[in-house]
């Protein structure tokens, strides 16, 4: 017998006759690896679940705590996916799944951990404004962020690029770490109890297979060159993934993205930037846009030097995304209704004979 709470399962509710708790372990496209008190089960959605689900974001995600049939001689039916105390959301704007054809999504990449390792190599590659994106995704999923420089043993100076991570981003953990040589590592120890799980987010190439690879003690994932030309890698996982360390902390790993697209992230942006939007309540008019008015403080602010004016160009860019987003999805949804109440008109047309002169 396998103890789920050593998997952060905690019995907050009573469990339906017949049905197992289990945590999504693995998900390959509609398949799923289930841990339960009986092992690992091989599972798949119960038929009635698609009818069930509201939004995508109602389908289950690596790191979610269910219930299921289970079968032990076949696959296991999941029929619930259970509240989540957090979850990691992109913007998905593939729209291919029947039913969200031309729509922006929310897709669930990882659920119910406690913190979100933002990991970025220190070669060219190197950007502390998409650092930024990502903490303002973690800040959302009601998780801690902590930044992760990967490679520092290639990097001499890399005291420095804390130092900036620091400046930019205030408040948040930074540590400079290479999983070659075991610098750093020790650092990390504060972030892996037992039954702490932590999800890993970067881009292709920034060292998450290895990290984990060291973490583990054991080379667990693949890892791959990244290309000399530019610092970026190729895909190295293809799928997610939830790992148990010697340590008893558990680690999802997730593919690397080119791109992050933000999510409904209001409160995300709102802790991110909570020393920026602080400047508001002391401009001259309520209604202040920060371009030109009198007595506004955010352009006394940038003029004096206390804020950064990356910083608050960093802060309009992601306000300007998340914007996007919400209109997008707004002009979908509205576009989506008048194409349903035209078919329908249609419909009632022609049952009526057409057009009458």
């Amino acid at each position: 017998m396998i103890d789920l709470k050593a998997y952060g399962y905690v019995e907050t509710e009573a469990i339906p006759d017949g049905l197992l708790p289990g945590r999504v372990t693995e998900q390959q496209r509609e398949r799923f690896t289930v841990m339960t008190e009986r092992g690992e089960l091989s599972a798949v959605l119960k038929g009635t679940f698609y009818h069930g689900a509201q939004t995508h974001a109602d389908f289950p995600c690596v790191g979610d705590f269910v219930w299921l049939l289970a079968n032990e001689s076949g696959d296991s039916l999941i029929v619930a996916v259970l509240p989540r105390r957090s979850k990691f959301s992109r913007a998905d704007y593939a729209g291919h799944d029947a039913g969200y054809a031309n729509s922006v999504r929310e897709q669930v990449v990882a659920a119910n951990f406690d913190y979100v390792f933002i990991l970025s190599s220190l070669n060219r590659d190197f950007k502390v404004t998409r650092i930024m994106r990502y903490v303002t995704i973690a800040e959302q999923s009601g998780a801690q962020p902590v930044v992760v420089l990967t490679k520092a043993d290639l990097a001499p100076d890399y005291d420095l690029s804390i130092a900036e991570v620091t400046h930019r981003i205030p408040g948040v953990p930074v540590h400079a770490i290479s999983s070659h040589t075991g610098l750093g590592l020790n650092e990390l120890d504060l972030y892996l109890a037992a039954g702490i799980t932590v999800v890993f987010l970067g881009m292709s190439g920034v060292g998450k297979s290895s990290l984990l690879n060291a973490l583990m003690g054991q080379n667990v994932m693949k890892v791959q060159e990244i290309r000399e030309a530019d610092s970026r890698g190729r895909h190295t996982t293809t799928h997610r993934q939830l790992f148990m360390l010697p340590s008893g902390a558990m680690v999802i790993d997730t593919p690397g993205m080119r791109e992050i697209g933000l999510y409904d992230v209001d409160d995300g942006i709102h802790a991110s930037f909570s020393d920026v939007e602080a400047l508001f309540a002391h401009c001259k008019f309520s209604d202040c846009r920060h371009q030109s008015e009198p007595g506004c403080a955010v352009l006394t602010a940038l003029a004096s030097g206390l804020l950064p004016r990356e910083r608050w160009e960093q802060y309009v860019a992601q306000q300007q995304e998340n914007k996007y987003v919400h209109d997008k999805a707004g002009y979908l949804i509205d576009k989506r209704a008048k194409n349903k109440q035209i078919s329908m008109w249609s419909k009632q047309m022609r049952r009526n004979g057409g057009w009458k002169q």
